[in-house]
């Protein structure tokens, strides 16, 4: 069971790689640190490819493995594009529950395309647990911006389609390539949309401004996004969908005890009890798998 234990450290490096970024990361548009940190990952996912031999079978992967991992790659930006245009246009309070709602669809997608059928009224049960648990994580703010008819609604819908669409398409794509060559292939794709996001934006000229500090820190969030990917994608070859994705989602934990540590930050109740439930509702998965 070590795509398990892959799961487990792929939420953990997802949840450092958040904290990293509100440490250092103050003044950089989000989207310029994505397409910064992306370059890490692909160096680094090419660093392990080359470091474990991957690379010579390259010529000997099907044409439909590139495929969906290309596919892939192009949902993970869909998804980011779909996002923060949802978040542009319309409420927060609203955007994000939709978003959120991937984990759930993802594990749907799993059990009916991948026939994960073992203990299904379990992991059926776990991820309406699930579910709850993710609305009562999201927080109510106040949002002054006005909404512009249901527009918004349109695109928080692409971003969790496309969130789910991006590991269903990558457990297709993986299977038969070893999985750091499959996961920096799938970089790559990502690589060249979130660069040509910030070129089409103009965001590249603040390149020259960015300081040593946000610089590093970029840095490290990249290596440890790397890891996380790396850990993610084995998982998935190796496992079942429906249980990696809850387990990776389980980041939002680690972000949590450390931004409590670090920054003080406290959840609601309402929130803390949308956080056990999340964690209720993995480990029932992990441990009925």
């Amino acid at each position: 069971m070590l795509w398990l234990i892959a799961a487990v450290f792929s939420a953990f490096f997802a949840g450092i790689t958040t904290i990293l970024a509100k440490c250092g990361i103050r003044n950089t548009d989000s989207d310029l640190v994505t397409a910064l940190r992306t370059v890490v990952v692909f160096l680094g996912s090419w660093f392990m490819v080359l470091l474990v031999g991957s690379a010579g079978s390259l010529s000997e992967t099907r044409s439909e493995s590139y495929l969906f991992l290309v596919l892939s790659g192009l949902s993970t930006g869909a998804s980011w594009l779909c996002y923060f245009k949802a978040l542009a246009i319309g409420d927060i309070n609203k955007v994000v529950p939709i978003d959120k709602s991937s984990t759930v669809l993802t594990v749907l997608l799993a059990i009916v395309l991948f026939s994960e059928h073992d203990n299904l009224a379990i992991k059926l049960v776990a991820t309406s647990i699930l579910a709850i648990g993710i609305f009562l994580m999201v927080e109510k703010r106040q949002d002054c911006r006005k909404c512009s008819g249901n527009g918004w609604m349109f695109y928080a819908f692409g971003s969790a389609i496309f969130a789910a669409l991006t590991s269903i398409l990558a457990k297709i794509g993986i299977a038969g390539v070893e999985s750091n060559l499959g996961t920096a292939i799938r970089t790559g794709v990502v690589l060249i949309m979130a660069w040509l996001i910030v070129f089409i934006k103009g965001e590249h000229s603040q390149i020259k401004n960015l300081n040593r500090r946000e610089l590093c820190f970029i840095f490290l969030s990249g290596v440890s996004t790397c890891a996380s990917w790396l850990c993610y994608y084995y998982a998935v070859q190796n496992g079942d969908v429906s249980v990696v994705v809850p387990i990776d989602k389980m980041g939002i934990l680690v972000s949590v005890i450390f931004s409590y540590i670090v920054f003080k930050e406290k959840l609601s109740k309402k929130a803390l009890l949308g956080l056990c439930l999340m964690l209720t509702g993995t480990l029932v998965m992990a441990i009925c798998t």
